[in-house]
Parts: C-alpha cells; structure tokens; sequence
C-alpha cells in the first residue's frame, strides 16, 4: 500500500482531535482551538485531506472554513472579501478577477476568526462598519450580518459575485446576450428590441425571499435579511441580481439610494444567507421572518438583538377597507422599519421580531396610505390592537366621481404598460405607444391611457367626456394621482382650450432614475385642480376636453425629460 502524504501546513481549527496512524504518519483528525477563542493565527497542525471535517484553517492570506457538508469559503484576512465558494468542488465565487464584497470591496480592515462549537465567526471591521460570516457545521449555507453605523460607506449592498458560464440565463435582469447600451452604462437593447437591465428585478421587497438560480442540480441563492434597517418599506423596489457574459451578480441591498424614499437607517442588519441547494429553492426556514438564530445569540455580534429582546404587534382587523384589494400593514420609525400582511377576511395582522420603540403604523390599500396610528413595542411583549377603523374620507376611491381613470391603489396598474415597465425601458419593443387620446364610455380608459407621462414623449394626452346639463352648470374638482415623478415632472391641465390650470408645486420625489429603471414607486400625491363652471362645454351633445401636460424646469431628453407615474384620474361630482 502507497504511504499516504500529508496536506500542507495549515492552521487547522476543527472538532475536538481523534488520533489514529497511517504507515509511519501520524495525523490529526480535527484539532484543538478553544471555543470560541478569537484568532488570528494558530499552531501549524496537518489534516487529512480526503475527509469533509467542520472547522478551518490559514492558508496565510484566507481564512479557509469547511462547513463539513459540501461547501468551503475563504475570506481574506486583508479586507473580508469573500475570495472562495467552492461547492461539490466546482469554484462559484468571482468574475472579472473581483471577490464578493461589501460595495466595491473594502478597504485594509481587522478580520479575526473563533470557533463557538458547531460555528464558526469570520468578524470584519471596517473604520465603523463591522460585517461577519458565519458557518453552521453540516450546513451549505453562509451568514452573513453587515452593521453600517454611519454614512462613511456610501450606500451598503452585498454582492455576491459569480464565475461566467454557471447560470447562464436571459432573464429581464440579464444582458447576457447583448452589449448594446441604451441609457447610461446600466440599460442595455437586444437585437429583437427587448431590453435588459440588473434594475429589471420586477419585484418589491415584500414579493420575494429570495433570489438566485439554479442549473444542473445545482442552485445558488441569496436568501435576503429582514430588511428592519433598509429604507423604502414593503413596495420598495430595487436590483437584485444580474448575468452578462462575464458572470452573474446576486445582491442584498442594505440601503440603496435610488428611487429612495426614506432616509437611511443605521445599525445591524441580518442575518441573509448565502445557500446551496440540489437545485430546489433554500428551506424556507432560511426566510425572513421564520428563521431564527439562537446559535449567535452568543457570538457578540456587534448589534444583535436576539429574539427575547423584540416584540410583537397584533391587530384584530381592519374595517373600512375595500375587500377588492391587498391590504399592507407596515411599522416605521427613525431605526426601524417592519411590515405585515392583512387577512383577506377581516384584516387580522401580526409582525414579529420587533425592536423596541414608538413606531408609525400605516395601513395601506394596495400601496396607497389610507391611515396611520402610533404604536409602541416592548421587549418579550405583543402589542395587541383593537379593530383599525379607516375613515372614508381617506381613501379618495370613496369619492363619487363622474368618471374615473384607473383605482386609487398607489400604484399604475392596469395603465397602459404598466406591468412591462417594472422589468422593461420604456423604449422596449414589446411596449405600446405611449400617445394616443382616451374616450371616456369607450370602456377601455385605463388601460388606454399610459402609465407614465413625459414632457418629451407624450405630453398633452387629451381625455375626451361629456357631461350633463347639470354637471356642466357646476364647478368640479379634477384630481391626478401619481406614484413618483422624475425631475420634478408634474401635470398641468388645459379644459376645452379655455381654461389653464396654474403650474403645480412639486412635490418630494427621489431624485435619480425611476421610470426607466422598473421603478413606480416613489411618495404618492395627488394633485388637485378647482374648475370653474365657465370652462365647461354648454352643449351636452359635444365632448369637452381634457388636456394633460407635463411641466418642468428640469430633465433631459426623450424618456429622461421629466415625468410622472399616474395611479388614478377623476373628475369628482
């Protein structure tokens, strides 16, 4: 029989040593760091290199862990980048000779390593920012929390990034397939005319757990935190993950300033988890709000709060509401935020895992505020609330209107192309166009009438009614929902060629990119306009007109010149 070699020197922190020989060899099978002992050296031991044993080692520029199932990472001990994701062998981590990292990496940092029985810490300090990996023994999965205590890092994400070739896709989000730019470095146009962006994600927050791929057996996953200290609530939407042909990107976005409409929260924020699977999506026991980590509740992870230490709020029901739409319950404050779905049935809401505070709650009719309360939460302790009752008068679907365009929802859905442009450019081929004059009575006024209005494409869109002999002998208030603006893009109105509105003051919008990059959503508004009788047609039997322009001192050109989301128009009784 050959004589079995050593692997080379390694400082090797294992499970507990078990001894046995081989020929003349002696070697150590696990190895004896104290737990939970932080290092960042250690005796030089040999290990046997044909068996997955939960533990890690010092290649000298990595810490290397084996979680002891099929999965081993290195993190660098120079600036915590994650340098290695070897899983079943085959190497996932890094493209275009990048790591994963926080942002764009960080610079020269502290990263230390321990041991606490079946896990293992990797601590990264950055300046004030501290972010860590965590391996469970026999898991494939990695965790990971970032705790960003100040803006001296820009924005926070995590990028995981992917070798080329692994997941190859030609999904909304990829541009695998094409190297055209259309818009700024970011958006790019098939030969066909369809476009491609990472922004393409097509998902709010609260619509997913996860994001990743899976191909031959094999899926790599990003399962995302909580989000308690991101910023944007449940509807915020934002990149998620992204494929070219040099590899593929997935992301958890701590905080991401475009199309932003809160500010930045600091603090801890985790755990996400970097997982492995057959090819089936993670356990859904990795997802938000069901999973539970008391393995760290001792690992002094700078910020952790563990379960005992957060609270609960509860709510009975909800009257008032419109049982036609989704109803969002969500908790907000200057630290924290959190969110809820209500019952279908009677409204009943529950969220979990609360820090402790004075938070803002708001109910939300699709994504549109329809009441607010305030409401305290207590460590160990359910806040339980009595039936929230929404007063008529705020949801402005209650209105009596003489004709309606779209629902009050806080959102452009069912307008013209409002669905694609959550993962598509406006210029996309598979868009329709985006002029055309709508009828009031011809039975398809919403989805005629375009989801977003530039001041450079398809402005002064007119509405054609008719009104009544009574209707045309009064005054009426014409009200424009809108979802967001870009560059300060907002309507002016002109009835029959009579009668101009005055120019509208802007309201707080995000500043950046929206309506091209598969973003509605920024602060809903409504913007309301007092017409007096005087501009109303007096013969019954011809239509009047409503011409809608957009205005602005602001913006570029085609679908970069200002503009806005509409949610719903109404003229009211």
């Amino acid at each position: 029989m050959s004589q079995q070699q050593p692997s080379p020197p390694s400082d090797r922190h294992p499970t507990p040593p078990s001894h046995r020989r081989v020929g003349r060899r002696k070697f150590i099978i696990g190895a004896g760091a104290a737990a939970g002992a932080a290092v960042t050296g250690g005796t030089v031991l040999a290990q046997q290199a044909s068996a997955a044993t939960f533990g890690w080692s010092d290649d000298g520029s990595n810490y290397v862990i084996d979680t002891g199932a099929n999965l081993v990472f290195k993190v660098s001990k120079n600036n915590g980048d994650l340098t290695s994701l070897v899983y079943k062998g085959t190497e996932y981590q890094g493209y275009g000779g990048m790591n994963s990292h926080i942002e764009s990496g960080l610079g020269s940092s502290t990263v230390s390593i321990k041991q606490s029985g079946s896990t293992i810490l990797v601590s990264v300090a950055y300046g004030t920012l501290k972010h860590y990996y965590a391996a469970r023994s026999g898991e494939n999965n990695v965790y990971l929390w970032t705790n960003k205590a100040d803006s001296s890092v820009s924005a926070t994400r995590y990028i995981l990034r992917v070798k080329k070739g692994l997941f190859l896709n030609d999904e909304p989000d990829s541009y695998t397939y094409t190297n055209s730019t259309i818009e700024a470095s970011d958006v790019f146009a098939k030969s066909d005319g369809q476009t491609r962006s990472k922004h393409y994600s097509k998902r709010r927050v609260m619509d997913y757990d996860h994001i990743g791929w899976s191909s031959g057996g094999v899926g790599l996953w990003i399962v995302r935190s909580n989000h308690e200290k991101a910023s944007g609530g449940p509807f915020y939407r934002s990149l998620l993950r992204h494929q070219s042909a040099d590899g593929g990107g997935l992301y958890e976005i701590l905080y991401y300033a475009q199309s932003q409409t809160d500010a930045q929260r600091f603090g801890l924020q985790g755990p996400y988890v970097i997982a492995f699977t057959d090819g089936s999506a993670p356990s859904s026991s990795l997802f938000p709000g069901t999973l539970t980590t008391p393995w760290a509740d001792s690992l002094g992870i700078s910020g952790y709060v563990p379960a005992s230490g957060r609270g609960r709020v509860a709510g009975v029901g909800i009257a008032g509401r419109n049982t036609s739409y989704p109803y969002t319950v969500g908790l907000a404050n200057s630290a924290a935020q959190y969110w809820g779905s209500a019952r279908a049935s009677d409204g009943y809401f529950s969220i979990g895992g609360v820090l402790p505070g004075t938070y803002t709650l708001t109910v939300y009719k699709g994504e549109l505020a329809v009441h607010t309360a305030s409401v305290t939460v207590s460590a160990g302790a359910t806040t339980t609330l009595n039936t929230l009752t929404i007063p008529s008068s705020n949801d402005p679907g209650n209105a009596s209107a003489i004709w309606r365009i779209g629902d009050w929802n806080g959102t452009p859905s069912g307008f013209k192309n409002a669905e694609l442009m959550t993962y598509a450019h406006p210029s996309d081929a598979r868009a329709a166009s985006w002029t055309g004059n709508v009828v009031i009575g011809s039975g398809s006024e919403t989805s005629a009438f375009p989801c977003y209005l530039w001041k450079d494409v398809n402005s002064g869109i007119i509405v054609y009614f008719k009104l009544t002999a009574a209707q045309a002998a009064a005054a009426h208030t014409l009200r424009i929902g809108v979802t967001t603006a870009f560059s300060n893009g907002r309507p002016q109105v002109v009835v029959n060629d009579a009668w101009t509105s005055a120019i509208p003051s802007p309201p707080t919008q995000p500043s950046t990119r929206s309506l091209t990059c598969g973003s509605y959503r920024g602060n809903n508004h409504t913007f309301t306009y007092s017409i007096p009788a005087s501009a109303w047609r007096t013969d019954t039997s011809q239509y009047n007109t409503l011409k809608i322009n957009v205005v602005s001192g602001s913006g570029s050109t085609g679908y970069l010149s200002a503009g806005t989301s509409v949610d719903a128009i109404d003229l009211l009784l």
